[in-house]
């Protein structure tokens, strides 16, 4: 293992669930139904794409740039000045990466901008190699691309790299990218396709690490 490219919401912020509580708050002002099946279903992918979903869903006359910057500005209220809740155990993770000499980065289809600020305010920005983001490729998850573009700009190959995830469309992505997905469940709960595409689905990040040792200790063993 070479090196660890992980997602943000719902991996290292637990920040998909303040989405959809302020999306919830938008939808109960303007009476738009579904909104939580219709967040669901934009998990892991990018702004273009979210857009895309809220328009089929809708129709084209939904004013999804509106009610858009209504939630962001609630939720970066909520979420501003470092007070994003982290998952659990993510810390001690990159800690042991940076230990033991193994590449962090992160692949997050949510815009650069916000991905930045959001690690820096969490004091996570210096632990990470590389942070590819939405807006800096074409195709969103599950498409390869930022996946690809990770271990480019890390200088390892695909196959040398795991990749932590917690949403089906990141899962895919990974796996078409050659990775080896991990799969820690948040809002989605793994399916019988998820099964078959991550090396494992664990609990918690303080799992993954535990994983990360014994497969460590494992390839000592064959040396």
């Amino acid at each position: 293992m070479k090196a660890v490219v992980f997602d943000m919401d719902g991996v290292i912020f637990d920040s998909e669930t303040l989405v959809i509580q302020m999306w919830k708050v938008v939808a109960e002002k303007y009476g738009i139904e579904d909104i939580e099946a219709t967040c669901r279903e934009c998990l892991g992918t990018n702004a273009a794409v979210s857009k895309e979903k809220f328009s089929e869903r809708y129709g084209q006359e939904f004013s999804y740039d509106k009610y858009k910057k209504e939630m962001s500005d609630l939720f970066h209220a909520n979420a501003a000045g470092g007070k994003l809740k982290q998952k659990p155990g993510i810390r001690e993770l990159l800690e042991y990466l940076q230990k033991n000499h193994i590449k962090a980065a992160v692949a997050s289809s949510t815009r650069r901008e916000v991905v930045m600020r959001e690690l820096e305010e969490g004091g996570l920005l210096p632990y990470f190699d590389k942070v590819i983001c939405g807006d800096m490729v074409q195709r969103s998850k599950p498409e390869p691309d930022i996946y690809l573009e990770a271990c480019r700009q890390i200088q390892e190959q695909p196959e040398e790299c795991y990749a932590i995830e917690d949403s089906y469309n990141g899962i895919r992505a990974a796996k078409r990218a050659g990775l080896h997905p991990i799969m820690v469940p948040d809002l989605s709960a793994p399916t019988m396709e998820m099964e078959e595409l991550s090396d494992c689905i664990l609990p918690s990040l303080h799992e993954v690490q535990q994983y990360f040792e014994k497969t460590k200790k494992a390839d000592k063993k064959i040396k």
